[in-house]
């Protein structure tokens, strides 16, 4: 069992812990946006794509309106869906593992068209094209 002074000093460090962090004010789904809008303590906001993020992916809309900001206010709970998710999980994958930037770049650059690239498809076909792959690779 914890003393009232142990649990007034965890809740002390609690409050530090807050003041000096950024953390969740207010969590909402904005159906326009298609995005999970996070409203921080800093008055910036944090704006993510369901879609993108793994448990939130097929969810239905009314699933994804019904959003809980945890009692630590660092972190969102889908009581609907059962997921949660933490705030500096959420930013790393939004906002940057190598991984996960690298496979989002490789994405968009695949899908740009240029006359330069246009021109390197069709040189690279007169050559043969992209070599075959090997039995053995």
């Amino acid at each position: 069992m914890f003393s009232a002074g142990e649990i007034r000093e965890a809740n002390e460090r609690a409050a530090q812990h807050l003041a000096e962090q950024p953390h969740i004010v207010k969590a909402r789904y904005d159906v326009k946006l298609g995005r999970i809008i996070l409203d921080l303590s800093t008055h910036a906001w944090f704006a993510f794509r369901p879609t993108n993020t793994p448990g939130l992916n097929q969810a239905a809309q009314s699933a994804l309106k019904k959003i809980e900001v945890t009692p630590s206010r660092l972190g969102i709970y889908f009581p609907l869906l059962d997921e949660y998710f933490d705030l500096e999980t959420l930013y790393g994958t939004e906002l940057g593992t190598r991984r996960h930037m690298a496979a989002r770049l490789g994405a968009a650059g695949g899908s740009v068209r240029s006359k330069a690239k246009t021109a390197a498809a069709r040189s690279n076909g007169k050559l043969g094209g992209r070599p075959r792959k090997s039995a053995a690779g």
